[in-house]
């Protein structure tokens, strides 16, 4: 749900701040309130960030994850501005680190992160699986996971030839990760993180 009557420029997003404390992502120069989203939505956001941690350093990679805490600049065929903020982002610690006294925002100029994941919910499904996924694509970001609760399912979206190739795992099928090939959770796994 968009609150803002007036478009913002990408400098006026990064220096909105109603008091609320409520997040917001930019969308075609429209702030968009992230809400706070059920406590399995976050369970599962935590769950994979300390997974995709875990499993780097197990693998000797220099990368790290984080939940809710980077936004990602979008290109959009609009004039006005794109900022998404992913559930969990995956990037090398030295790009993380870069960003320790400026906005924590991977602009376009910047590498792309390593992966993204979105955890669904009844009022993120069309953009999930559509906008972002197009976005997300546009960017070159490697991998794209749609975590979905609703559905029971756990899409993974590989980066080919400028879009993704998708694949849907369920239940106890091992989700394949070509980013990080020594996680091995299951789809049941992932879904159920808030009883990990």
């Amino acid at each position: 749900m968009a609150v803002t009557t007036q478009k913002l420029t990408f400098a006026d997003y990064l220096a909105y701040d109603d008091g609320s404390g409520c997040h917001y992502e930019l969308v075609d120069g429209d702030l968009v309130s992230i809400g706070i989203g059920t406590g399995l939505h976050g369970a599962i956001a935590e769950f994979l960030t300390e997974q995709f941690k875990a499993t780097a350093q197990r693998a000797g990679q220099p990368w790290t994850a984080k939940d809710m805490r980077i936004g990602v600049r979008s290109p959009r065929s609009t004039r006005w501005d794109t900022s998404r903020i992913p559930d969990v982002v995956l990037l090398p610690t030295v790009q993380w680190e870069a960003m320790r006294s400026k906005e924590a925002i991977i602009e376009l100029t910047d590498p792309p992160p390593l992966l993204v994941v979105e955890v669904v919910s009844d009022s993120t499904i069309a953009t999930d699986y559509r906008a972002k996924h197009s976005e997300y694509s546009v960017l070159d970001i490697p991998e794209y996971w749609i975590v979905d609760p609703l559905q029971e399912q756990v899409t993974v979206g590989r980066l080919q030839a400028g879009r993704y190739d998708d694949e849907v795992f369920t239940g106890s099928k091992i989700v394949q990760c070509l980013v990080l090939p020594g996680l091995t959770l299951t789809a049941q796994q992932v879904l159920l993180a808030s009883l990990a």
